[in-house]
């Protein structure tokens, strides 16, 4: 056999045991004397040494090695005179007695271990030695513990996991499809899910009760950190249940996940309305492991002649704690930093609340003392602390304080990894306005079902029908969302009449469903959960790149095996495919 034991597994009371042991050459270190060979595997290190005793030719053997080796290492366990207490293996050492190489290795282009002296496009080009690094193996191992966690939990609760098509009809709501041009239909094309939603509806038609799938989705469209073209879901859908019914359960799941995995134990989790979390927070995921929630003073602060204050259509702000000694320095890059595009506000004002009582503020020249007095009432603020306000648009102008307040947060140490306070979010519009196509688009998608006192506000009012749909926030990441399915098909008629497809329109691209639906659908609802983004919060990590064994980068590439990549006349003839001249590379 290639090894007896593995290298994360031996301990003093191995001491004089004979081993075989198999892996790859962290590092040699020759001490002329005696040489010491740090051994990996995905379990551990195991230091070998050889010394004048040894064999002559294990010595030589020893020489002759360098990282990344692949060896096959036998001897005698003993216990080390100097201990590593950082190595799970640190009392042991094995005195080999034999050496044989498996593998020689090329010279790694960056250190394999933690602290790496590789960059990230270096690393994800050569990821397979990348992933020999034990903090990115440690990730993979959660991510597998959590998938098991998940499928363990449902399980028990009566779920069955079902695999639906990769391949699927391409639908025009929500981000673009990923397509497959198909040989035998010349001119026709496969779509790859965003979801597998209409299949798992389908599901709940076809009786199976309770439906899950961890499952690969793609979606086609600009990449960050928490986004990647292929992703997975934790995806789930159940019949005869209402929206409490499934929060209770995925409240369960999430609750049951951070308890086996992380030992960390949770309260049942709040549930605010969507108005409240834009209101207070300028989120629809706020983080609520910290206060400093937003307060609207637009009806308190105009009239006073100040012109910005005047004409805004919306003034809110927030408290910071404890920052009211920020010098002008520091509040002129924060005014810089919610200048920037990707917060878009025109200005910062700030008030600070001097320790001797004082207020001194940006907007001295307008407001008098009592007037600033009055102002930071409505902040609860006190000596110490900094107000910071924006003016604008309303919706423009939230979002914008919601993103200090997040800045602020990571710069007062108020959003620390490791705690976790979940909760959800519910009572979202069913629609928003499409400017570029000027009609209604679905918040979440065509099939969400509006509250059912709301319905009759479709053909009225539809901007102010409110949807049966929820999403599970943590920390200020939105990890899961759902939402209670129409099942009636003349209601989901309706709704696709109010998101602008023709009769024509909604057959061709769902008729499938709809006649699935004259055949006894039972009411359904489910919920997604973004398990790359899951793992990686458990990981305390910002990227779920990090926890994907071969992400791709923010431009959409595999730069590891170079895709996409164009390919050959001969394929492109067979999909019936004509590139123009500007595409052919």
């Amino acid at each position: 056999m290639y090894r007896t034991h593995t290298c994360g597994e031996l301990r003093a009371e191995h001491a004089g045991q004979e081993v075989t042991l198999a892996g790859w050459v962290q590092r040699v270190r020759d001490l002329g004397a005696m040489t010491f060979i740090d051994l990996r595997d995905r379990y551990g290190v195991t230091q070998l040494v050889t010394d004048d005793k040894s064999d002559a030719g294990v010595r030589d053997e020893v020489t002759r090695l360098g990282r990344e080796f692949v060896l096959q290492a036998k001897g005698r366990v003993r216990e080390r005179s100097s201990k590593n207490k950082n190595m799970a293996t640190g009392d042991v050492e094995v005195e080999l007695t034999s050496v044989r190489v498996l593998s020689a290795a090329a010279v790694p282009p960056f250190t394999i271990q933690n602290d790496t002296d590789g960059g990230d496009d270096l690393r994800m080009k050569f990821r397979y030695l990348d992933l020999r690094r034990p903090m990115v193996q440690q990730n993979l191992f959660l991510r597998a513990r959590m998938a098991h966690s998940a499928r363990s939990y449902l399980a028990q609760q009566g779920f069955i996991e079902v695999e639906t098509p990769v391949m699927i009809k391409s639908t025009p709501e929500g981000a673009r499809d990923f397509v497959v041009p198909s040989r035998m239909n010349p001119g026709e094309f496969y779509a790859l899910p965003q979801s597998p939603q209409i299949f798992k509806q389908l599901l709940m038609v076809a009786g199976f009760d309770k439906y899950f799938q961890i499952v690969k989705c793609f979606r086609d469209e600009d990449l960050r950190a928490d986004r990647q073209p292929e992703f997975t879901q934790i995806d789930c859908e159940m019949s005869f249940v209402e929206q409490e019914d499934v929060l209770n359960t995925f409240e369960g799941l999430t609750r049951h996940m951070l308890k086996e995995i992380l030992g960390v134990e949770t309260a049942s989790f709040p549930r605010m309305p969507y108005p409240e979390a834009m209101g207070s927070y300028g989120s629809d995921k706020p983080d609520i492991r910290f206060g400093m929630t937003l307060v609207d003073l637009t009806s308190s602060v105009k009239g006073k002649g100040f012109p910005v204050f005047d004409g805004a259509e919306y003034i809110g702000g927030i408290c910071a704690e404890g920052c009211g000694e920020y010098t002008r320095k520091q509040l002129d890059e924060l005014t810089e930093w919610v200048k920037r595009p990707q917060i878009g506000a025109k200005g910062l004002v700030y008030v600070k609340m001097n320790g001797d009582g004082t207020i001194r503020s940006s907007i001295d020249k307008y407001f008098n003392s009592d007037e600033l007095k009055d102002l930071a009432f409505h902040f609860r603020a006190k000596a110490g602390d900094l107000i910071l306000i924006i003016p604008g648009e309303r919706e423009k102008t939230v979002t914008a304080l919601g993103n200090l307040r997040l800045e602020m947060g990571n710069r007062l140490g108020l959003r620390p990894k490791g705690t976790f306070q979940p909760l959800w979010v519910v009572d979202f519009p069913l629609l928003e306005w499409n400017e570029d196509n000027s009609r209604w688009s679905a918040m979440h998608h065509p099939f969400t079902s509006p509250k059912p006192e709301d319905i009759s506000l479709l053909d009225s009012d539809p901007g102010k029908v409110r949807a049966n749909a929820y999403d599970l926030v943590i920390n200020g990441v939105e990890i899961g969302g759902g939402s209670v399915r129409i099942f009636d098909p003349a209601l989901q008629s309706k709704m696709f009449n109010v998101l602008g497809f023709t009769p024509e329109q909604a057959e061709a691209q769902f008729g499938f469903l709809m006649n699935a639906f004259k055949y006894g659908a039972p009411p359904h609802a489910g919920i997604a959960f973004g398990f790359d983004r899951l793992v990686s919060m458990f990981a305390g990590l910002d990227s779920i790149r990090d926890v994907i064994a071969f992400p791709k980068n923010n431009s959409g590439r595999d730069v590891m095996n170079d895709s996409p990549a164009p390919i050959a006349q001969e394929q492109l003839d067979e999909l019936h495919l004509i590139l123009r001249p500007a595409e052919k590379k």
